[in-house]
């Protein structure tokens, strides 16, 4: 594992031990092998490892080939970008605990990978439930698999993290 101080990090985010301790994600390294996914739907250039971006090229030509459009909302979050995903949460007034069931602790996010992207598809609200009764959610449950990827956070997942139909991670490593 990196040098990264993951106590001192956490401790300042108010995430004290037992909820590290309760933590059912295992602890990622963040990579920095990284190259351009292109832009996210908000017009943001995104980065996955080599294996992630061809693993999603042949996966989203594939859907395109089927009339399902797939679109990247986000991709790759260093550490730094996850605690200030929380940090900002905890300046709005949410509960630690509550802002945990949404963000993985820093140091536990598929997202540090480089292998985790978060997908929506037109006229569907991002990061929403909403995209479980699109066409597109439906291709991916049958089709991700093809191309190595897999819904991380399904309903009443082992990891207890809220569900999220958005987030599928590339199971291919290089």
């Amino acid at each position: 594992m990196s040098n990264i101080n993951w106590q001192e990090i956490w401790a300042e985010l108010g995430i004290h031990s037992e909820l590290v301790d309760a933590c059912k994600l295992p602890l990622y390294e963040e990579t920095l092998n990284l190259v351009s996914a292109g832009v996210d739907i908000f017009d943001r250039e995104q980065f996955v490892t080599a294996a992630t971006l061809n693993c999603w090229q042949k996966m989203k030509a594939a859907a395109q080939q089927n009339g399902i459009d797939l679109a990247m909302i986000s991709a790759f979050r260093s550490v730094d970008y996850q605690c200030q995903l929380i940090r900002d949460k905890l300046e709005k007034g949410q509960d630690i605990r509550d802002i945990l069931k949404v963000n993985a602790i820093p140091g536990f996010s598929e997202h540090h990978t480089g292998r985790a992207i978060d997908l929506t598809t037109r006229d569907c609200k991002p990061l929403s439930e909403d995209f479980a009764k699109t066409l597109a959610f439906e291709w991916l449950t049958a089709n991700a698999g093809n191309f190595h990827f897999a819904m991380s956070y399904p309903k009443d997942n082992i990891f207890d993290i809220d569900y999220e139909p958005w987030h599928w991670a590339c199971q291919k490593l290089e």
